[in-house]
């Protein structure tokens, strides 16, 4: 758990990295139950005029989320919330940016704000958010 006394304006949380895989696609269909072909079949994505299949939204949240509560401690995550800005593409390296915009205190429990992303290797950003942990 993130100490409120040990923590400052930015500070960032330690980079966690995935390089995405057509086999975490299909586990994730698989996983989550959303079969839309544009995740796992190249025909169909090619004929929809993409170069290629493309990862699920929720898989990149969820690689970004995994990032915030590796940092902040499991069940110290208060308030989760992201904007899916770009596709995530087979074989990207996709890496977590965590970054602490602010400290507070509100009815007795202390609080940390931050920022956070998930962005490729060209530093792309494909997932951004913004999250709010409680410190001890």
């Amino acid at each position: 758990m993130l100490q409120l006394d040990q923590v400052k304006v930015g500070d960032e949380a330690p980079v966690k990295s995935h390089t995405l895989t057509r086999t975490d696609l299909v586990m994730y269909a698989g996983a989550s139950g959303d079969f839309n072909p544009m995740h796992t079949d190249e025909v169909a994505a090619k004929a929809a005029g993409l170069p290629s299949v493309f990862g699920h939204g929720m898989f990149s949240m969820g690689l970004l989320g995994t990032a915030l509560t590796d940092y902040v401690g499991a069940g110290n995550l208060r308030r989760y919330k992201v904007r899916f800005t770009k596709q995530t593409w087979p074989d990207e390296e996709l890496s977590t940016k965590i970054v602490v915009t602010g400290t507070r205190e509100v009815d007795g429990e202390k609080l940390v704000d931050l920022e956070c992303s998930l962005s490729n290797a060209d530093g792309e950003v494909k997932v951004a958010g913004e999250a709010v942990a409680v410190a001890g």
